[in-house]
């Protein structure tokens, strides 16, 4: 009748957690000989404009870490309640509709997840406790991606964005000292959902970063990760393995591995025992503007206007944003109503920016702010845009924290499993 067959056959060997599969009423679009977008009809368009520069990001990959083993890289757009940026299963990523922001302005993701092709899918952590090794690794290689497409200052701003994420994350998502801060967590008896946070990522990335900078700098570490790649290929590998090959493969520089304390590193919860030297230069201008805001005072001229913003890139109008909410005081709601007016701050598509900009508008308790921090917890279900903007209404004592806890119940039905445990566990539902 109807019916097609199609057959596919892995060649490689995947973890187990790693195997996937999507049914739906999809539609590819070529983006090169070896990379194709999948989505529904609605979206296969917008979505081939976005990841328009795959194979560049991918050929770069290979530059860095070695021969693409994997034949073909796709992507594929999942429905708005995927609670992940993107899921690297091999050969099809899973992603996001909200990395479709209309101006390829969110595509650090896809970098990410070709970037785990090598740390993650070809080696592997053996534990959920050695998370790390995946994505340590992986935010490390695409960091050093877009070093190579767009300049080292960008990379720098982008670990200077992974360090402060880092900071909200233990100060904010986990109690004072909580072990699942460490590096290598203890997980007995511990869902590891409920570990789930920036740890492992820029923990994991700042201990990289610390390495490299140790051992010699880029241009004796790189050769190391590759290395590190061909040795543990297709094998999956604990953090002590990890340490006794990076040991083995500097075993003349026992001096500085010496130093290395390995300990406050791998066990010790809390910010990493070393903090790095950051190119700020894109940041700079991120801060004076967000100083300039601060430094207006009611009743006088204001400094800004709309043209701020134009010379900024979408990752440092998120940069501005962010310090912006961590002033020590909540910002007054004239230079939020002010912002708004001449950023056209509601408007914006870019899921990132709205996120900063109504956890602002939030901790300084702006009425106008509720009703489009319940949308953008519906319109979509990733976990890194719903958790933050519940705990912000949950510290909204009365009304708005009411009204958020009955917006979650009523909504849940419609979110992912995990995302809704996570969720619960923000607005202390769990323990009813």
């Amino acid at each position: 009748g109807d019916s097609k067959l199609c057959r596919f056959e892995q060649t490689m060997p995947i973890s187990s957690y790693l195997l996937a599969i999507v049914v739906g009423r999809l539609e590819s679009r070529t983006l090169a000989d070896n990379v194709h977008v999948w989505a529904e009809p609605s979206v296969v368009d917008k979505a081939a404009y976005e990841f328009a520069e795959t194979e560049k990001y991918l050929k770069a990959a290979e530059e860095l870490c070695g021969e693409y083993l994997w034949k073909v890289y796709d992507l594929v757009i999942l429905p708005p309640s995927f609670p992940y940026g993107g899921m690297e299963n091999p050969c099809l990523t899973f992603v996001t509709p909200t990395l479709l922001a209309g101006d390829r302005s969110a595509v650090d993701v896809v970098i990410h997840e070709i970037s785990h092709s090598w740390t993650g899918n070809l080696v592997s952590c053996s534990s959920w406790a050695d998370f790390w090794l995946n994505e340590g690794f992986t935010m490390f290689v695409q960091r050093k991606i877009l070093g190579r497409l767009h300049g080292d200052e960008t990379r720098h701003f982008s670990a200077i964005d992974g360090w402060k994420s880092l900071q909200d994350c233990i100060t904010n998502a986990f109690p004072a000292g909580s072990p699942l801060t460490a590096l290598v967590p203890d997980l007995t008896e511990v869902d590891p959902d409920d570990a789930f946070s920036s740890v492992p990522y820029e923990k994991g990335h700042t201990f990289l970063w610390y390495l490299e900078e140790l051992l010699g700098g880029p241009a004796v570490f790189e050769p190391f990760l590759r290395a590190y790649l061909s040795k543990f290929s297709k094998c999956s590998l604990t953090t002590s393995q990890f340490q006794d090959f990076l040991t083995q493969y500097f075993t003349d520089q026992k001096t500085k591995l010496d130093t290395i304390d390995w300990d406050a590193w791998l066990h010790a919860p809390g910010m990493p025992p070393y903090t790095p030297k950051f190119n700020d230069e894109l940041a700079h201008v991120c801060s004076e503007l967000q100083q300039k805001w601060e430094s207006w005072q009611e009743g006088s001229d204001c400094p800004s206007s709309s043209s701020d913003l134009f010379s900024l890139s979408c990752q440092q109008t998120v940069e501005f944003l962010e310090q912006v909410y961590l002033q020590e005081k909540p910002t007054p709601l004239f230079k939020l109503e002010k912002m708004a007016q001449l950023y056209s701050m509601w408007d914006k598509k870019n899921c990132e920016v709205r996120l900063r900009w109504l956890r602002i508008c939030i901790r300084s308790r702006w009425e106008a702010a509720v009703e489009p921090a319940l949308s953008f917890v519906t319109e979509q279900g990733r976990m890194k845009f719903l958790r933050p903007i519940y705990r912000e209404l949950y510290k909204w004592e009365g009304a708005v924290r009411e009204r958020a806890i009955k917006h979650f119940l009523d909504t849940e039905s419609s979110m992912m499993h995990v995302a809704v445990q996570m969720v619960r566990h923000d607005l202390c539902l769990d323990k009813q």
